[in-house]
């Protein structure tokens, strides 16, 4: 089969109360790695592709490796997602490139005018079968092209306005503002996220899908590795798992990773470089890292509930 929206995966995550993973790609290893995890556990899979992977990589290329992945297992349902597009000219692009999903990302604009770009995306992407993602709220932090908000707690999203953002923009799914941040710092404090925020627009749209950025949990053990191996990343931190498993049994049907899919390819790299000085051959340290990804992405799964999943999301 070729690739899919993610209107069947999140039809079956709402009723099923779970959450499909949606892992950023950029290059061979790391989608390699993701695609290994998902084969052995059986599970629904959206593979991320960001502004800056394509102009990191190329979409030639990254859409030539994801086709890969499809091809080489058919039983598995794959979304080829646009992360974080800004501007209606990329998502437009991305639609004709053949992505499945779009996500529109206009929350740092005023209401009305998220409301008018979100609708003028989802007009073109359903006239060509693909659906859309937008956001309502802002979430904190940066990663590549995105520049979140310094006070995440002021800008969450506010449910009466998610509804009349989905029924005057036509999106297929909203990401919500809940407290989370992009990036390895996502937390000052003691982590807190608005779970009353998801109660809340769940109950004012039953069986809409929601989705949760910002969601990387910052793994001790590659943070451990990366500050062991000269790495300086002493006080990041992430979303708690025990906080994934319960917003993903609410109404989150997709949950976004990928500062742990970064950390857990240079802490592998990291080790390496320190244990073995002498080595220069690329795959012997990029296939450690893409192991690496492999073993953390199965228990990804395994905290999100969707191993097994796939099946039932064809």
């Amino acid at each position: 089969m070729g690739l899919v929206t993610t209107e069947k995966m999140f039809e079956m995550a709402y009723k099923n109360r779970y959450a499909v993973g949606a892992f950023n790609v950029n290059n061979m290893e790391i989608t390699q790695g993701i695609a290994a995890a998902i084969a052995e556990e059986k599970a629904p899979l959206i593979l991320q592709i960001s502004k800056g992977a394509r102009e990191y990589a190329s979409m030639s290329y990254l859409r030539a490796i994801i086709d890969v992945v499809v091809a080489e297992n058919p039983e598995i349902p794959v979304v080829m997602h646009l992360d974080h597009g800004d501007t209606f000219e990329l998502c437009k692009q991305c639609v004709d490139d053949g992505y499945t999903s779009v996500m529109i990302d206009a929350s740092h604009h005023s209401f009305e005018e998220n409301i008018k770009l979100t609708k003028q995306v989802a007009d073109y992407a359903h006239e060509h079968g693909v659906v859309v993602e937008a956001e309502l709220g802002q979430l904190g932090g940066i990663e590549e092209h995105v520049k979140g908000v310094e006070d995440v707690a002021a800008h969450l999203t506010d449910p009466d306005q998610a509804v009349e953002f989905v029924e005057k923009s036509g999106c297929d799914s909203l990401a919500v503002a809940i407290g989370t941040s992009h990036g390895a710092y996502k937390f000052k404090d003691e982590p807190k996220l608005a779970f009353d925020v998801i109660e809340k627009v769940g109950k004012l749209l039953p069986g809409y899908p929601l989705v949760m950025h910002g969601s990387s949990s910052v793994l001790k053990e590659f943070k451990d590795l990366i500050n062991k191996y000269g790495g300086k990343m002493p006080d990041a931190t992430g979303v708690p798992e025990e906080a994934i498993t319960r917003a993903s049994k609410m109404s989150i049907c997709k949950v976004n990773i990928d500062t742990d899919l970064r950390m857990a390819l240079t802490a592998k790299i990291r080790q390496v470089f320190a244990e073995k000085p002498a080595e220069f051959d690329p795959r012997k340290y990029l296939g450690p890292g893409r192991e690496a990804i492999k073993q953390m992405v199965k228990h990804k799964l395994a905290v999100l509930g969707c191993a097994g999943k796939a099946a039932e999301c064809l």
